[in-house]
């Protein structure tokens, strides 16, 4: 079965999993969980990424995160890329390190986010990593001991956490405390790492069909952890993009309009767009084509990087010039009153 696509928009929350290849381990002692903390350090301010919670283990990680000015695939494309080079570097070994692409889930904020919270810090007490609570309380590798004030840990957003245990930062650390304790004998709570109804039931399609009543049964499908209004509603946003994407290109939309388009805004010849290079005028072009050939097209970043000659991270961030250009000179690919 084909993956699913990626959910993802600006301050959405998501739960991220990052598993090593055939669950080898992706961390071999603390100098690389040292090496991860020190990248997330840089990278989460940086980016305007806030951690709720997070949790290293042996062979996979959890992360609870609200995307900022970068989506959550740069975010983390530019975070494991470093890491897995450095990780290679010191072990000397070669090729993969983690299983396929990250997983992430997106969550209901208000249902779900003190029980994500609890359910990852949790994790190395699972796991056997820490032999009980105490432990816990003052592990390094976890956020839980930063949301008790045993650790530092600059770039987690802890006072939003504490926010909803208690008004003062004392009370709200002995109620989270409290809660945590409390969520131990729950065990490993599967439900809240994906998984639900939507692709057993047929598809979205037959979602649809079923109605009020059958949309109450759905949980969330493996992308999304929420109540049924919340799953339909982030399910239609992200069937609209595509309905758009399949609406340009019925139209007869595709890259080689969008070079045209770019061309003419900008009195270029294609080669200008393909050049590589840095003078402002080609760099504004090549944004704009990356801008509109990712979210109005749909195209991958790694299919537009190839063709252009740009790695995956360098397509991210030309993406967000071009729609920083679309926006402040209200240039559009495609009347809107055509579609």
């Amino acid at each position: 079965m084909p993956r699913l696509a990626r959910l993802d928009a600006p301050g959405v929350l998501h739960h991220v999993i990052i598993r090593g290849i055939e669950r080898r381990d992706i961390f071999q002692d603390n100098k690389d969980r040292d090496n991860l903390l020190s990248r997330l350090g840089d990278l989460f301010p940086e980016t305007g990424t806030s951690c709720y919670a997070w949790a290293l283990l042996s062979n996979h990680a959890h992360f609870l995160l609200r995307t900022g000015r970068c989506d959550l695939s740069t975010v983390m494309r530019r975070l494991l890329t470093g890491y897995v080079v450095t990780f290679n570097h010191r072990h000397s070994r070669h090729g993969p390190l983690f299983q396929n692409r990250f997983k992430s889930i997106i969550c209901q904020e208000d249902l779900y986010l003190k029980e994500l919270v609890r359910y990852i810090h949790l994790n190395p007490l699972r796991a056997r990593i820490v032999s009980d609570l105490n432990r816990l309380n003052t592990y390094k590798y976890c956020g839980h001991s930063a949301l008790l004030g045993k650790k530092k840990c600059e770039w987690m957003t802890t006072k939003y956490v504490l926010s909803f245990f208690g008004k003062t930062e004392g009370r709200a650390r002995r109620f989270y405390n409290a809660y945590v304790k409390e969520g131990v004998e729950l065990g490993r709570r599967p439900e809240l790492v994906g998984g639900g109804l939507i692709r057993s039931l047929g598809g979205w399609e037959a979602v649809k069909k079923a109605g009020e009543k059958g949309r109450e049964r759905i949980k969330g499908d493996e992308r999304i952890l929420g109540d049924s209004d919340f799953v339909i509603q982030v399910l239609e946003e992200a069937e609209d993009n595509f309905e758009r994407y399949y609406d340009m290109k019925r139209l007869g939309y595709d890259l080689r309009t969008v070079e045209d388009r770019v061309c003419k805004i900008f009195n270029l010849e294609r080669k200008g767009i393909y050049s590589g290079s840095r003078e402002k005028v080609k760099a504004e072009a090549r944004g704009l084509f990356c801008y509109w050939a990712v979210r109005e097209l749909g195209y991958g970043l790694t299919e537009i990087g190839k063709r252009l000659g740009m790695t995956q991270p360098g397509v991210g961030y030309a993406v967000k010039r071009g729609e920083r250009i679309a926006d402040q000179n209200n240039y559009l690919l495609i009347n809107e009153s055509v579609m």
